[in-house]
């Protein structure tokens, strides 16, 4: 069984402010050549680690664009909703976003976590699961996001998460999780996006854990001057797994489509932000400025009723799909 792997594409309408080309013409380029990939490769399925749009509610327009090229594929296209995609960051918003919406059309189709998918091919069961973004990823117990269940009955199990799996520590306030953690899971392979840097393929004991990096260069960060954004084929088969990095022919390097006066600013910007964080937290008791994170806190420590908590967070979704504000810079 043959798959290709990408995450991260962040389609949207407009074009980053920190980009010197134009945004949308740039990557309709990068994913017509993730399709003609996966029909050169002849792969049986395609996966999407999430974010696939920038925003749950962009344009249709926009979104009637990208479905035209995602139909190309020959071969169908399974993804995980990632934090962009849907509103308030609850996957059971997906029906009302535009990645349910290709969902509906068959254009991609969307891995529920309750319902993997079970491929069989040339004697060898795959089955291929799903753990979209979520409120709790990286702060509950690292088994209930990254440790599926076999439920086909498989050989091999591919778990897709959409998450900030890292190589190391990050700073106090982001949720996280080491990769060095979660070398027990029951996965064969995981597939994990949200990170945008990527660590490439890890291998430990006939296991892996992989992020290719997004398809997708919209944030601020230096190293994305230097980072070509790179698809994963994977083969299965009875003599093991093999999976190899594919640098994508179309996309351009790092100076030659982000401003580095722009990310000279946004360095400035950052530790002027990191120092105002600092001063907010040497106020108070709170690790975060999530608006979110300060309810659960607040909860927490006030024993609120858990009821009262989820109306609190709930009315937090409507605002933000009620809210049609201007484009979104973060990650």
């Amino acid at each position: 069984m043959k798959f290709l792997y990408f995450t991260d594409t962040h389609i949207r309408g407009t074009t980053p402010k920190n980009r010197l080309d134009t945004f949308v013409d740039t990557l309709k380029a990068k994913l017509v050549e993730i399709m003609e990939i996966s029909q050169s490769e002849n792969v049986d399925v395609l996966l999407h680690g999430g974010d696939v749009f920038d925003r749950p509610d962009l344009s249709p327009n926009v979104v009637g664009q990208f479905a035209q090229i995602f139909r190309q594929a020959k071969a169908p296209i399974y993804a995980i909703s990632g934090n962009h995609d849907t509103y308030g960051h609850n996957p059971e918003t997906i029906s009302r976003t535009m990645l349910g919406l290709l969902h509906a059309f068959g254009i991609i189709t969307v891995i529920s976590p309750d319902t993997p998918l079970l491929i069989e091919k040339n004697g060898i069961k795959v089955q291929v699961s799903g753990q979209p973004y979520h409120y709790d990823i990286d702060q509950r117990d690292a088994k209930l996001d990254y440790y599926p269940e076999n439920q086909c009955g498989a050989d091999i199990l591919i778990h897709l998460v959409h998450s900030m799996l890292v190589e190391k520590a990050l700073p106090d306030g982001i949720p996280f999780t080491i990769i060095d953690h979660i070398w027990g899971t029951t996965a064969d392979i995981i597939l994990t996006g949200h990170f945008h840097g990527g660590f490439g393929i890890k291998e430990r004991d006939g296991k892996y854990i992989c992020n290719p990096g997004a398809i997708a260069r919209v944030n601020n960060h230096w190293s994305e001057i230097s980072r070509i954004p790179k698809v994963i084929i994977g083969d299965v088969s009875q003599d093991g797994i093999k999976l190899t990095e594919v640098p994508l022919q179309t996309a351009l390097k790092g100076e030659e489509v982000l401003d580095r006066s722009f990310l000279e600013k946004a360095v400035h910007q950052e530790e002027k932000l990191n120092s105002f964080i600092q001063q907010v937290k040497e106020q108070s008791e709170f690790q975060t400025i999530n608006m979110k994170q300060i309810i659960t806190q607040i909860a927490s420590m006030s024993n609120v009723d858990d009821k009262v908590k989820s109306e609190a967070l709930r009315r937090i979704e409507v605002i933000e799909e009620l809210w049609k504000g201007g484009d979104h810079e973060l990650d």
